[in-house]
């Protein structure tokens, strides 16, 4: 079967799904948007997974569905490097990892007609009451006055609003940054700043597994969830202050994705994995504060309904990055302060990661590893520029 694209002249958002099992939350965002009379027609989707799913299944899908989109296996993304030319940068997107969502930047590069991009997880659901599509767009294209949150410890936690009530810290805030005295006030943001809308999440917290067990949990969820009522105003974090940036509910401008590469985790040597996207948050929140962007957070919430496996195993994929994780943010803090655009910006943190020494820290190598992938990264965007879109059959 393949894969359907009705009107690809009304296509600028693609909605980039990793998945190996519960694809089928699909429906519901489709469900979501055509109830709240959002343009599908705007939606291209692709999902993202391995040869060993069932992706005649995920096809038969989207064809139900009568939306535009196409799935892309480890054969197929294979396929798709060499018809773009692009093959010798195949290993910046690790196999069978929640990092290949950067094959959806990648897709995405590849074709100009894309303004906008969503990376959705496959264990979450829209909120039935909110148009999902049509905030993340609304936030997109905010200009206005909101909240600024800021911290004396150069963090924000994005649970901050009823943090004295639940003590939860999300998966990738440092250690060394708790307990940290908060403080907010009002900012005019111009229409165009906002390059990234980051949609929080309600039911299990997207926490680390030290914090799960912390939390009394051996099934990877924590005991303690969180509602609507959890969180206040939408905010945006103070210039110089950084916060986990998560990509399971998340919308984006097709500028950033220079800056934005999900790091290559879980495929390497030293056996780190669990912060593709904390990474990538940090390094598009230097470059926004650098360019004079920002990231939204807030609405539109998504129910997590994150399956239960063992805490251990997760203590087990994140424990070899957890030192870095504390200093990841400090090297780039100083980095690219005259950067022009989001690749620079990117490109002076890249060269910060390759060349540094971090010996001093376990697994310190691993960084010098993400520098020179992050470099093969904007190499790869770049051929992707040079090369002619394959034409349809």
């Amino acid at each position: 079967m393949e894969e359907r694209r009705p009107d690809a002249a009304s296509e600028d958002i693609c909605v980039i799904v990793p998945t190996i099992r519960e694809y089928e939350c699909l429906r519901e965002y489709v469900a979501n948007a055509r109830e709240h009379g959002f343009d599908v027609s705007r939606l291209h989707f692709v999902l993202v997974t391995e040869d060993f799913c069932d992706v005649d299944e995920m096809r038969a899908m989207l064809d139900d569905l009568d939306v535009s989109g196409e799935v892309f296996d480890g054969t197929r993304r294979e396929e798709w490097y060499e018809a773009n030319e692009v093959a010798e940068y195949g290993h910046v997107v690790p196999a069978a990892s929640h990092a290949e969502t950067s094959f959806g930047l990648l897709y995405m590069w590849a074709d100009d007609a894309f303004e906008y991009g969503v990376f959705i997880d496959d264990d979450t659901l829209p909120h039935d009451e909110e148009d999902y599509f049509g905030r993340h767009m609304e936030n997109l294209a905010f200009g206005g006055s909101i909240e600024r949150v800021r911290s004396d410890e150069d963090w924000v936690n994005v649970l901050y609003d009823n943090a004295d009530e639940h003590g939860l810290y999300p998966r990738g805030y440092p250690y060394s940054a708790m307990d940290e005295t908060v403080e907010t006030d009002a900012v005019d943001v111009e229409a165009g700043e906002v390059v990234a809308s980051q949609g929080l999440w309600t039911n299990v917290p997207d926490l680390d597994a030290v914090r799960i067990l912390m939390d009394g949990d051996l099934e990877g969820q924590a005991q303690t969830r969180t509602t609507a009522d959890d969180f206040g105003e939408d905010f945006v974090a103070a210039r110089g202050n950084y916060l986990t940036v998560c990509s399971m509910n998340l919308a984006f401008r097709r500028e950033v994705i220079p800056a934005f590469y999900q790091l290559p985790m879980d495929d390497n040597e030293w056996d780190v994995g669990r912060f593709d996207d904390i990474w990538s948050g940090l390094f598009l929140k230097r470059a926004c504060d650098v360019l004079g962007k920002r990231i939204y957070n807030g609405d539109p919430l998504c129910e997590h309904n994150k399956a239960a496996r063992s805490t251990f195993d997760d203590l087990a994929n994140e424990v070899a990055g957890l030192e870095l994780n504390e200093h990841v943010w400090e090297v780039v803090d100083d980095e690219a302060d005259d950067a022009d655009s989001f690749a620079a910006a990117f490109a002076e943190m890249a060269d910060a990661l390759a060349e540094g020494d971090f010996s001093e820290w376990n697994n310190g190598a691993f960084l010098n590893h993400c520098g020179e992938y992050m470099r093969d990264w904007l190499d790869c965007l770049d051929a992707i520029q040079r090369t002619p879109a394959p034409a349809d059959d």
